[in-house]
């Protein structure tokens, strides 16, 4: 088997975690770059800087049929549009608050199994592409 080669600017691992026996859909939000105000630093304060986020979730696929209705799926329009109401909600000291904020969000949909979430800052370490975290989120009851 070749593996492909990436472009050395990926550097976000796609999971594999759609998984037809277990009745298992993989939604996500790649690359999705923003403004925030966000840092604990003096020169952070006051001043938005750029951010890249990526979502995956883990879904349980619905017992129903889709019959090409988006109310039966969970709307990765509607988890952009939360995300970015997060965004701009007002400064946030960390990059870990806002991962958490956005991985409640995606989890309150009780479709939503597993949230994972990566924030990172773009300009934030001179010299490094991106610096910043990647959490992962069950329900409670998984």
């Amino acid at each position: 088997m070749v593996q492909k080669k990436l472009p050395p600017d990926d550097n976000v691992h796609v999971l594999k975690i759609a998984d037809a026996k277990h009745s298992i859909r993989h939604v996500f939000v790649r690359d999705l770059e923003l403004d925030a105000h966000i840092g604990v630093y003096r020169h952070e304060k006051g001043r938005t800087q750029p951010i890249r986020i990526n979502i995956d979730l883990t879904v349980r696929e619905d017992t129903k049929r889709i019959d090409d209705e988006l109310m039966n799926v969970v709307d990765y329009e509607q988890v952009v549009h939360q995300v970015r109401t997060i965004v701009d909600s007002g400064h946030l000291k960390l990059v870990e608050t806002l991962a958490e904020r956005i991985a409640q969000a995606c989890l309150s949909d009780i479709r939503v199994l597993i949230a994972r979430i990566r924030i990172e800052k773009l300009t934030a370490i001179e010299g490094a592409r991106s610096v910043g975290v990647e959490i992962e989120r069950a329900r409670p009851d998984q």
